[in-house]
């Protein structure tokens, strides 16, 4: 394993972190001995940045993940989340109907405690925003945050899907470690503006759906997909631009077997190839393709590689945007 720096604090995290949301949520039948058995196998290859949140399953995933986390914290640098509420108290996608997003302080120390015991442990190494809540200033959900830092429940700062100017002022207020947003080669909007803020804050850059949600893989047949898996909802799935889009898969499958690798392996490379600044955490729940993931460190791209795929993805621009509209109206722009 490679490991690399988060932001300005010292920590070193593995160069691929695990998204563990899949395990309990969103992406169909879960199998909890298999995830588990994802857990344990992410500890040999030295996987030690792990992704949760309390939306995932309705803080089910945390409960999850403490099985194998409280026995290995010494070796875990874990991560999760607060902010999106549900009015009917069943979780489901941030595009669900009676989700809304709450960034109070007051909802905030209610949620870390939750999180605290769900996950079993004293304190979280790494505590975001969901998002962010247009009803209160960043600041004041900041500032709170800051004080569970002081407190010793947390000990860093994370946001999630926030613009650059918002992420300027809550810099301001507290050290943000960590901004997570989606970024992966078929989604690039931190690329307009937001990547530069975060490298001129010192902000480490952690993508999620560095896969795309599988779709940059060329394994994916939407028809096969769980009733249940919300991947259904999503514009880039739908059957009037999935013709399109698997194009662009097709031949980026074969870019990636000219390179003696896997279409997943050669997509997070190309993630990790745009800076040392940048740790992405592709989620799964099953061993194989934990392990499949993780020998993308070991592909090495050349410029001309580099090139090479910014021309493919430019023939083929992706056809949908990566959320539905009421989903999309949660992101910070």
């Amino acid at each position: 394993m490679k490991y690399r720096n988060l932001g300005t604090t010292g920590e070193q995290l593995s160069a691929l972190g695990l998204g563990c949301m899949g395990m309990s949520f969103a992406y169909g039948p879960t199998d909890d001995k298999e995830s588990l058995a994802t857990l344990e196998k992410a500890l040999d290859l030295g996987i030690n940045f792990w992704d949760t949140a309390d939306m995932y399953a309705n803080g089910a995933n945390e409960e999850l993940i403490s099985k194998i986390l409280v026995p290995n914290r010494d070796k875990v640098f874990i991560a999760t989340k607060f902010g999106f509420r549900f009015k009917d108290g069943v979780a489901g996608p941030s595009s669900a109907k009676g989700t809304y997003f709450d960034g109070s302080p007051a909802w905030m120390k209610v949620a870390v405690e939750k999180s605290l015991k769900r996950l079993k442990i004293d304190t979280i190494d790494l505590y975001y925003a969901h998002r962010v809540d247009p009803n209160i200033p960043i600041e004041e959900t900041v500032g709170a945050m800051a004080d569970l830092v002081r407190e010793g429940k947390v000990r860093y700062l994370g946001l999630s899907e926030t613009s650059a100017t918002s992420l300027r002022k809550a810099h301001a207020v507290h050290p943000i470690a960590a901004l997570q947003s989606e970024y992966s080669l078929l989604t690039r909007d931190v690329e307009n503006g937001i990547l530069q803020t975060t490298r001129e804050l010192g902000i480490s850059l952690i993508p999620y759906s560095p896969l795309a949600r599988g779709l940059v893989t060329n394994t994916l047949d939407v028809a096969t997909l769980a009733a249940d898996d919300f991947r259904r909802t999503l514009p880039r799935y739908q059957q009037e631009n999935i013709a399109n889009n698997n194009r662009l898969v097709v031949e980026f499958a074969a870019l990636a077997s000219s390179k003696d690798c896997t279409p997943a392996q050669l997509a997070l490379a190309w993630v990790l190839a745009q800076g040392e600044d940048i740790i992405p955490i592709p989620g799964t729940k099953k061993r194989k393709y934990l392990e499949e993931n993780v020998a993308a460190i070991n592909v090495n791209l050349t410029s001309a590689d580099l090139t090479a795929i910014n021309e493919l993805i430019k023939r083929y621009p992706i056809v949908g945007e990566r959320y539905s509209e009421e989903a999309m109206k949660m992101v910070n722009h």
